[in-house]
C-alpha cells in the first residue's frame, strides 16, 4: 500500500433508502461516483445488501442495518457524511453510533444540516465535526 492510499478518507455515505428504493440507490451510486473522483473512498454497505436482501422483510432489513453499524462501530470509516432530503430513522441510528464511538458526522446537504442540528439538540449534545 502506498502513502496516497493511506491518506484517502473512508467516508460512510448515509442516505435515506426507503420510500423510493430504486431512486435512492441510483442517487447513492451517483454520490459514490462523485466522491471517488474527489479522491475519497465511499463506504455504503447497504448498496450491496439491497442487491441481496429484501428491505421490506424486517429480518432482512435488520441484516443490512447491522452491516452499516459494523462499519461505524468498528471505526472502519473516518467520517459519516449525511446526504439526501432528510435524515431517515436508519440514518439517526448511524448518527447515534458515530457519536458514541467519536466519528465525526458531516451534513452534506442543506436539508440534512438543518435536521442534524435539531436532532443533536434533542439529544442534549452538540454536533461533532
Amino acid at each position: 500500500m502506498n502513502g496516497a492510499e493511506k491518506e484517502k478518507k473512508l467516508i460512510f455515505v448515509a442516505h435515506p433508502v426507503g420510500n423510493d428504493l430504486e431512486g435512492n440507490k441510483k442517487k447513492v451510486i451517483e454520490i459514490c461516483d462523485v466522491l471517488f473522483r474527489q479522491g475519497v473512498i465511499p463506504v455504503a454497505p447497504y448498496l450491496v445488501a439491497l442487491q441481496i436482501l429484501n428491505d421490506k422483510i424486517p429480518g432482512e432489513r435488520k441484516l443490512g442495518i447491522e452491516a452499516n453499524h459494523a462499519c461505524i462501530a468498528r471505526r472502519f470509516v473516518d467520517e459519516v457524511w449525511l446526504f439526501g432530503d432528510r435524515i431517515s430513522d436508519g440514518m439517526k441510528g448511524e448518527i447515534l453510533l458515530a457519536h458514541e464511538v467519536g466519528i465525526p458526522v458531516i451534513p452534506m446537504t442543506e436539508a440534512t444540516a438543518k435536521e442534524y442540528v435539531y436532532f443533536v439538540q434533542a439529544l442534549g449534545s452538540t454536533p461533532r465535526e
